[in-house]
């Protein structure tokens, strides 16, 4: 069987489905739709942690899902500017992660993963899935990917 695993860059997914469409994306929609073509062997969902309701709602809908949530503080500097980025810490798990199944997914537009990609996809033999919203996934990252699956309205709230 198929073992998969699954990276979501769930700030990146956050506000380029609201961008683009207005609306959230569907999790439950899409572990329905990976579960189908083989077993989900890692599921990690990263955010920032800013302690909200709201957000500590999702975070426990994701968990029930499977999702393991990974959290990183919200940091606001002097500037006003905010940081969180989970780039290198998804990166590592997926390096990791690739030794041992036949699918990746990755769920982000961000063309700092291209190099990751193609990557393993070298040294590990993986298919590379990426899934993000069309007019906001850099070129080099869906190039990189064996196959793009671009985020539509069928996988939205």
């Amino acid at each position: 069987m198929n073992k998969i695993a699954i990276f979501v860059d769930v700030q990146n997914i956050y506000y380029t489905t609201r961008q683009t469409y207005g609306r959230q994306f569907n999790y439950r929609k899409l572990w329905q739709k990976i579960s189908e073509q083989g077993d989900i062997v890692t599921a990690n969902a990263y955010a920032i942690d800013r302690g909200d309701d709201k957000q500590l709602k999702f975070q426990t809908a994701l968990k029930k899902m499977g999702f393991h949530v990974r959290l990183k503080p919200y940091i606001q500097r002097r500037d006003g500017s905010a940081k969180g980025d989970w780039d290198v810490g998804i990166a590592i798990d997926v390096m990791e992660a690739a030794k041992d199944v036949d699918t990746v997914i990755l769920l982000s537009g961000d063309g700092d993963f291209d190099l990751l990609l193609d990557k393993i996809r070298a040294v590990y033999d993986v298919n590379a899935e990426v899934y993000g919203v069309s007019a906001l996934t850099a070129n080099s990252l869906v190039h990189a990917a064996s196959a793009y699956h671009p985020i539509t309205e069928d996988l939205l709230l």
